[in-house]
């Protein structure tokens, strides 16, 4: 079964990328990689609470529909009260149909239900073509059930876009129907 946005990747979008970076070369064209997202558990993992992680576990499982990797601090910081292999955070890569569904529910289901939005912003590029978002609570998304909430928890969306500059990648996730902000 292929999804709208693939659908619309492989329609729409690739012949408009064509001819307007000029290349021929359909595998030259910027194109999803991967979306990355990722929670940091900062108070979690300094006061041993083993129950918010595994909240966050189930949420991101949810959220994601892919079980999350738990990350580890790789060194010890003292200020931080961290110490080298405390669990520090959580995070999932998608890709191929369960990423484009992931984004699909972002863009039409997720960003609409955040409280006074208008818009994402068209500054988070790195210089590459990859994109980069939070997210201040995971509530927006449908699949967490509010009545048996415990705690908000915000996360970090990394899209990760292959053979694009900033411009081709804005490009790119306009097409696929991200709402920017328009300045």
């Amino acid at each position: 079964m292929v999804t709208r946005l693939i659908d619309r990747y492989e329609n729409e979008l690739l012949p408009r990328l064509q001819e307007k970076t000029g290349r021929k070369n359909r595998l030259a064209l910027p194109r999803l990689s991967k979306v990355v997202i990722s929670m940091g558990m900062g108070r979690a993992a300094t006061q041993g609470e083993k129950s918010r992680m595994e909240e966050a576990i189930k949420h991101l499982t949810l959220i994601s529909g892919q079980m999350p990797i738990v990350t580890v601090a790789r060194k010890s910081v003292a200020g931080f009260r961290l110490r080298e292999g405390m669990k520090v955070g959580l995070k999932v890569t998608l890709r191929g149909r369960r990423m484009y569904e992931f984004i699909d529910r972002l863009i039409n289901v997720a960003l609409p239900r955040v409280r006074d939005f208008r818009g994402i912003s068209t500054k988070s590029f790195d210089g590459h073509g990859n994109y980069s978002m939070g997210l201040t609570e995971q509530t927006i998304f449908p699949e967490i059930n509010l009545d048996h909430l415990q705690f908000t928890q915000g996360m970090n969306i990394n899209f990760v876009i292959d053979n694009a500059s900033d411009d081709e990648a804005l490009e790119l996730l306009r097409g696929l129907g991200m709402p920017f902000r328009e300045n």
